[in-house]
């Protein structure tokens, strides 16, 4: 069978090549056709147009490159109506894919969502939406589901989540560093824009921990020369490029943009503080739209802050130096994170290995449903 497959950003590769590989175990003769980057390409898919080319965030950058965004909308539209697949799955990426989405529906062509939009945290009018151009909704986070059902009236599909098996085969394969294990992490994003707001306050703190080696984490879609002007100025810092997690086991604490990094470096047991900077118009609009608690997967899921969010103005030298002491030092801190690391890892876990759930259940669907033009 035909699959045309989405991902925007950097996280979405990841699981979209899990998701791939498992379809090809299922599916001797699935033809892959996809968006997203270098690990879904390893996997078996011909890449059509690599993330970075996608990646906008806040709405003031959204705003600015507008034109891009529609003809990239347009193209995805072409590409897919000439590939005719037998099914459209989209992983995550919402602003973009719900187009697509609705789009493709109209097309006769099944949609398959695998990692459902948060609709829970903002736009929550999408799910009206959703449920007319989404034929099957995976989810990967353990309140999703009843959300979905108890708010919406909607049955959705909860797989458990990806990162729990990506981790554990990561924990097998590492091989530990017998250098110095006084390291930091520095997570700062994928974008280059939240890349530029949050890594040079970020840097500014290894000024404080001489002792401490700061290793900063390179986005895959983003060159060397970027970094070199960040780094410069540091004699305690080093980079590294696609070697995430083999960083993160080696660290004993980590600063990490909001996102699906806070979630990884949780169930790798690393003590964090969770970092948010945009631009002071996206941040304005944010807050006014944004109706959760926290802006962590870890705080979200756990419903309680387990981690510290230092947010815009919060985010700044003097409050992560603070911050890192507390994770290093604070023994009672320390011990009580790493408990409720080891709860949120169990939630996670019960959904089963999130990549073969999911992928058995795109081919059962397509196996068992006739197409509907």
């Amino acid at each position: 069978m035909k699959y045309y497959i989405i991902a925007g950003e950097a996280s979405g590769d990841l699981h979209g090549s899990h998701l791939i590989q498992q379809l090809h175990l299922l599916d001797a003769h699935a033809h892959i056709r996809c968006w997203g980057g270098e690990m879904m390409e390893a996997a078996g898919a011909t890449l059509v147009k690599h993330y970075r080319e996608l990646a906008f965030m806040g709405f003031a950058e959204v705003i600015l490159n507008l034109p891009t965004i529609l003809n990239n909308i347009k193209f995805c539209k072409k590409d897919i109506a000439s590939y005719q697949p037998d099914v459209l799955v989209l992983i995550d990426y919402p602003g973009f894919n719900l187009r697509i989405a609705e789009w493709a529906k109209k097309q006769g062509i099944k949609v398959v969502y695998y990692i459902a939009p948060q609709v829970w945290a903002w736009k929550e009018n999408r799910v009206k939406k959703m449920r007319l151009c989404i034929d099957k909704m995976l989810c990967i986070l353990p309140f999703e589901k009843d959300y979905f059902k108890n708010k919406w009236d909607w049955e959705v599909e909860y797989v458990g989540h990806p990162l729990v098996e990506v981790i554990e085969e990561s924990r097998k394969s590492f091989v530990k560093n017998q250098g110095n294990n006084l390291v930091i992490a520095l997570l700062p994003g994928s974008r280059k824009q939240e890349i530029s707001k949050k890594l040079p306050v970020m840097l500014e703190v290894s000024r404080a921990f001489p002792e401490f080696r700061f290793v900063v984490a390179k986005a895959p879609g983003q060159e060397d020369e970027f970094y070199a002007t960040f780094l410069a100025p540091y004699t305690n810092v080093d980079s590294v490029r696609n070697d995430t997690y083999n960083l993160l086991m080696q660290s004993k604490a980590a600063l990490v943009t909001s996102g699906t990094a806070t979630l990884e470096t949780a169930l790798f047991a690393v003590p964090e503080v969770v970092c948010y900077k945009g631009s002071n118009i996206s941040y304005q609009i944010a807050k006014r739209l944004v109706k959760v608690k926290y802006i962590s997967l870890v705080n979200l899921i756990m419903d309680k802050l387990v981690v510290t969010e230092l947010i815009q103005q919060d985010m700044n030298t003097v409050n992560l130096i603070k911050e890192l002491q507390e994770l290093l030092y604070n023994i009672d801190r320390k011990q009580q994170l790493q408990q409720d690391y080891a709860d949120l890892k169990k939630i996670l876990s019960a959904g089963g290995n999130a990549s073969v759930k999911a992928a058995e259940s795109i081919y059962a669907f397509l196996t068992s449903a006739p197409m509907v033009k």
